[in-house]
């Protein structure tokens, strides 16, 4: 290829990717017209109806433990796609069975704010539009599924000998936490600690395993090198699972491999980016997957800024700790925006993490995956090859656990806005690339600045956020209100589920700890310990009788709620220097009594005329009027619905929706 072609070939390689990316961009994202959607038209409706599909995946537990969940393949017939199927006891079913489901079809609820992950985008990035409640099933067929089996046998003799923790940890390496159960507290402390990626199958492993296998074989001829490589390759794809990041690092190892056996010299740069490019190429969808993003994002630094990062550090450093930190801080600078972006969390010590566990993860990963062949060949020798392998894991597994223990270890800063995040992303390109002139990173310094400004400054403003979740028959709202960065809360529910909707809040708003929280439902905390893990003061009740009286009150530095009736819910939420009245239900509106109105009033149902009349009396034209619930025909003009499940957020300028299930605003 001649040196002016190569340009050409690459601009227009460019150009049909991003059309690719374009016309799928375009296309409707959407049940197909044969989808068993099709037959609900909102999340509100129910259908009974019989499903013949094929399990995708073995039953997993819900969080909350009472149901188990598993996405499944509709069989040949009027209907097609993919359907979740939601159980009640855990059945003994396995991927790749067969089953005929009966029970009630609907549409997954959607997520109520963008902040918290709903069924309904969760099953949408799955190709699935519908949830079937199974009543009762009939095994219809259980082919073999020998990959399948071979990660469950694995995963199943490791925790067998090494208990849930470290055996979990130990199938992890091998076959990626994608396809492992592995403890919730194991995994909370990979994450806080920054030390995720190593138990998510990556390039990482497969260069331990190619680095292992081309070892084992560098006295063999080429092809039988070749041979052997790309079988430990295959055996990874297979036992990983085709997930986006596996399939990069599968392709990017078979590019480099093939190069350095031809002789040749490959960029690692080019080979990132055509294979990422033929992968979108497939899967546009893919471009959109946090974790196909983080590992090109990671790979590209490791290949751009490591080496300079190396070079630098020497400089005022020894060279083997300047080798050991360029790779983590690389690694670190260049998934940062996305953290921020998709997650609003930093794992502060990561760098340092990463640099304790070094050591460990090498030995530890080859060691698993000898482990997993013993216990595949041979399983009788397991438990004389499992104690020096099991020290080094439970090794790791308490670094993981100390790191996540210090303070600050998951620096809540709060979801980044995407224009915010692309700048910092500039910015960081600025400052970590080599290539850049010196002049040029002042700019990029300054930018960083503003960036951090103009969020700080985001989230000290004075805000009220309401948001409506469903669940079921059931519904739960959420008013969260900031000022100065600081938050408190008033739920209507004290279940654990809101508690968790909670802490997901907190942490995309950048809310380290809430200052208080008032819980308004008249059944006790069913998880105590959730709740006060998430606020400094907690005030709930505990035999059904109101948590404050009138008189008291809820207080910490701008933040401050107090009840206006003995009998009902009603209450005063200020925060800075605006004043709501909260109206849960109707009888704490007829025991309101005709008080001051405030700045905003919201009610928890949906207001009749007479409702609005008397509340339009004395009220100033700039009064919020909200109410919880879908907005219905009969909705009184210039009142906000949340929708059946959905959010509103003010912010003292001006109030607007945020996300709903049931159409816009009313006359904002």
């Amino acid at each position: 290829m001649g040196p002016k072609l190569r340009p050409l070939l690459l601009l227009l390689a460019l150009i049909v990717l991003i059309g690719r990316l374009a016309i799928s961009g375009l296309q409707p994202s959407g049940p197909g017209p044969a989808d068993p959607a099709r037959l609900v038209s909102s999340p509100g409706d129910r259908q009974e109806l019989t499903l013949q599909a094929t399990l995708l995946q073995d039953p997993q537990p819900t969080q909350g433990g009472d149901r188990c969940r598993a996405l499944a393949q509709l069989q040949p017939g009027p209907l097609r796609g993919r359907v979740e199927l939601s159980f009640g006891p855990c059945p003994r079913l396995q991927q790749g069975w067969s089953v005929a489901a009966t029970g009630l079809l609907r549409r997954p609820q959607p997520a109520p704010h963008p902040l918290l992950a709903g069924p309904a985008e969760r099953l949408a990035r799955q190709g699935a539009w519908s949830q079937l409640r199974v009543e009762r099933f009939v095994l219809l067929a259980r082919p073999p599924t020998p990959v399948a089996d071979l990660r469950r046998l694995i995963a199943e003799r490791l925790q067998r000998q090494a208990g849930d923790e470290r055996g979990g940890v130990l199938a992890a390496l091998v076959l990626g936490s994608a396809v492992v159960p592995l403890p919730a507290a194991v995994r909370e402390s990979f994450r806080a600690a920054g030390l995720s990626h190593a138990l998510a199958a990556s390039g990482f492993h497969l260069s331990v395993l190619l680095g292992a296998v081309l070892l084992v074989g560098r006295r063999l001829g080429r092809p039988l090198r070749l041979a052997l490589a790309a079988g430990a390759m295959l055996l990874f794809l297979l036992l990983a699972g085709p997930q986006p990041s596996v399939l990069r690092a599968v392709g990017m190892g078979a590019l480099a491999l093939l190069l350095l056996e031809s002789g040749r010299r490959g960029r690692p740069l080019l080979i990132l980016l055509g294979t990422c490019a033929v992968l979108l190429l497939w899967r546009p969808d893919w471009l959109l997957d946090v974790g196909f993003q983080l590992s090109a994002a990671a790979t590209a630094g490791l290949i751009l800024t490591a080496r300079p990062l190396e070079q630098a550090l020497a400089r005022r450093s020894p060279r083997w700790l300047a080798a050991a930190a360029a790779v983590p801080l690389a690694a670190f600078v260049w998934t940062l925006p996305l953290q921020l972006l998709h997650f609003g969390v930093v794992p502060l010590y990561a760098v340092p993490a990463n640099l304790l566990a070094a050591p460990l993860l090498t030995p530890l990963t080859l060691g698993a995956m000898a482990l997993a062949v013993v216990a595949l060949v041979l399983p009788v020798a397991l438990p004389l090859l499992l104690p020096p392998v099991a020290l080094l894991t439970t090794l790791l597994i308490r670094l993981t656990q100390v790191v996540a223990s210090l303070p600050m270890a998951q620096w809540q800063l709060g979801r980044v806005e995407p224009l915010l995040v692309l700048l910092l992303a500039l910015a960081a390109l600025g400052l970590a690339l080599p290539q850049v002139a010196a002049r040029w990173r002042w700019g990029a310094l300054a930018a960083v600045l503003l960036v951090v400004g103009v969020h700080l400054g985001l989230l000290r403003g004075d805000q009220l956020l309401l948001v409506h979740q469903g669940r079921g028959d059931q519904s739960s709202d959420l008013l969260l209100a900031r000022h100065q960065g600081r938050a408190a809360l008033v739920s209507t529910a004290a279940d654990g589920w809101s508690c968790r909707q909670v802490g997901r809040l907190a942490q995309g708003l950048g809310v380290q700890r809430l200052d208080w929280a008032l819980l308004l439902d008249p059944i006790a905390p069913e998880d105590p310990a959730c709740w006060q893990r998430l606020a400094g003061v907690v005030l709930a009740s505990a035999d059904g009788s109101a948590p404050l009286l009138p008189g008291q009150r809820l207080a910490s530095p701008g933040l401050s709620v107090e009840p206006l009736a003995v009998e009902a819910r009603a209450a005063a939420l200020r925060f800075g220097s605006q004043r709501w009245l909260l109206l849960p239900d109707r009888q704490s509106l007829w025991a309101w009594q005709d008080g001051p109105l405030g700045q905003g009033v919201w009610l928890g149902f949906r207001p009749t005329g007479a409702v609005v009349r008397r509340l339009a009396t004395g009220a100033s034209g700039s009064l919020q009027h909200w109410f919880s619930g879908a907005p219905g025909r009969r909705s009184p003009p210039h009142w906000l619905a949340s929708g059946s499940s959905g959010s509103l957020l003010w912010d003292g300028r001006r109030s607007y929706r945020l996300a709903s299930a049931a159409g816009g605003p009313i006359d904002p």
